[in-house]
């Protein structure tokens, strides 16, 4: 009796634990031995809480990773701008970050400007249900008339 109704709670779960969130996506950075991870990680199917962190890594050197401010599930934008040498700033709705690849450093920017430190890199987003790093469109490139 006891392994019949054990059976039927593991088919049970299965649909419910599926329903939560775990993935994460890149920012590759020159090729794949420097990155920027954002995680998301939904613990229990009934809460729409989704704890988030970053991971920072510069291979072979070193790879953090760092907590930041919850989010919920299925709404996932972070934008990612450059900001100096081997540092980089995230921006999640009013939350700030600056990530350094350098010495895979992280903190919080409290006093962060009102506008972006340097160009836009890319996003994450989630697109046609993916989670993903967007890249941002890169500059048109002016057409110059022949003989100028």
């Amino acid at each position: 009796m006891h392994s019949i109704l054990r059976s039927l709670l593991g088919l049970v779960a299965v649909p419910l634990l599926a329903a939560c969130e775990y993935e994460g996506t890149a920012f590759l950075i020159d090729g794949k031995d420097q990155s920027i991870t954002l995680v998301r990680e939904q613990r229990w199917f009934w809460s729409d809480e989704v704890e988030q962190a970053v991971v920072v890594s510069r291979m072979p050197t070193c790879m953090r990773r760092h907590s930041i401010k919850s989010g919920v599930t299925g709404s996932v934008k972070m934008e990612v701008y450059e900001a100096g040498d081997s540092l980089w700033a995230l921006k999640q709705g009013k939350s700030w970050y600056l990530a350094s690849t350098e010495k895979c450093e992280f903190q919080v920017w409290k006093d962060a400007p009102d506008d972006p430190p340097g160009k836009l890199v890319g996003t994450f987003v989630r697109k046609a249900g993916k989670f993903q790093f967007a890249p941002a469109e890169a500059a048109a490139t002016p057409i110059t008339p022949p003989g100028e």
